[in-house]
């Protein structure tokens, strides 16, 4: 089949259209003809060299499709041949044909196309494990969404916004608009802004119950500021760093503050399948009802995969930047 492949690691220059082994799959698998796939940070760490797959898992850059199942696996009782569906996988989406277990594909929803559908899986799943599983978010609740303007950003965005979440974002001035038309409060400016004072000033002191974060080190001291009493926060990057010179650790028994950190590609199946069901009866049908929608950037043919890779590593993106497999 063909496939994306990486010439060593190192920048876009490094990623070109080639041929690769058409997965085989198990009793449990769905074999997938990819119509589109999306990128992630994930991708660019992995062409670089910094995020490997997990050990069994393909070498192929990709962590979501959508398609049509090709192939069904002998114990497979969800999916027949013909079905559109959407996936979250640990790797291998860059390609003509993805295999995925079963339960960790999703129908993708009627009134989206595939290549919308394909900006849903990471995103979307990402943003409701924050939000809902780990930080257990209540209705109403002032939640603070860093990079507003990312893939999850905007999922975080709308989910949040379905709870009646009161939100805060922090992105450049230039995605503040998108993050108001997806459901955002209060935008903060990063680059001219402190965040913890502007939010210090909004909530008149109380901060926020809530904190999705990807930037690590260079934020870890507004966000203790910037939380409330039984202030929760999931830490999904740390892309200002992940040391920290010194930190007071008061406001984490003062305000009895939770601090997590998590990831998702290297889940177990088990845990990816319950979180896909969650999701699945919790938000998968406000898609066809209006009220959630993948946001996206730009939409490229698989051929152009250097500049795709390139237009993220700029920061450019606002939503996801989708690849055509075509």
């Amino acid at each position: 089949m063909k496939a994306i492949i990486s010439n060593g690691f190192g920048g876009p220059e490094v990623l070109s259209l080639g041929e690769a082994a058409k997965p085989e799959i198990n009793e449990n698998e769905i074999l997938i003809k990819v119509a589109a796939t999306a990128l992630n940070r994930a991708d660019t760490l992995q062409r670089e060299g910094k995020y490997p797959p997990p050990k069994g898992e393909s070498e192929i850059i990709g962590l979501e499709a959508a398609g049509v199942v090709e192939q069904t696996g002998k114990a497979v009782t969800r999916w027949k041949k013909g079905d559109k569906v959407c996936c979250l996988l640990a790797g291998g989406a860059y390609a003509e044909y993805v295999k995925v277990h079963q339960h960790l594909a999703m129908p993708t929803p009627q009134k989206l196309s595939l290549e919308e559908s394909a900006a849903i899986p990471e995103v979307f799943l990402t943003a409701y494990q924050a939000l809902i599983s780990l930080c257990e978010m209540q209705v109403g609740e002032k939640v603070l969404i860093h990079a507003g303007g990312s893939g999850v950003g905007t999922a975080a965005i709308q989910l949040a916004k379905l709870r009646n979440a009161e939100i805060f974002v922090t992105a450049s001035k230039a995605k503040h608009q998108t993050c108001f038309e997806l459901g955002a409060n209060h935008a903060i400016d990063y680059k001219s802004q402190d965040f913890a004072e502007e939010i210090k000033e909004f909530t008149k002191g109380k901060g926020v119950d809530v904190v999705i974060d990807f930037m690590g080190a260079s934020y870890f001291k507004n966000n203790l500021d910037v939380m409330g009493m039984d202030g929760r926060m999931v830490m999904l990057a740390w892309m200002g760093g992940f040391k920290l010179d010194s930190l007071n650790l008061v406001p984490v028994l003062s305000k009895r503050l939770k601090i997590m950190g998590s990831t998702l590609r290297a889940r177990s199946v088990d845990y990816k399948k319950t979180l896909i069901e969650g999701f699945t009866n919790d938000f998968l049908p406000y898609f066809d009802k209006g009220e959630l929608k993948p946001v996206i950037d730009t939409v490229m043919s698989w051929s152009a995969i250097q500049e795709a890779h390139a237009r993220m590593d700029a920061n450019l993106n606002t939503g996801k930047i989708i690849l055509k497999v075509d």
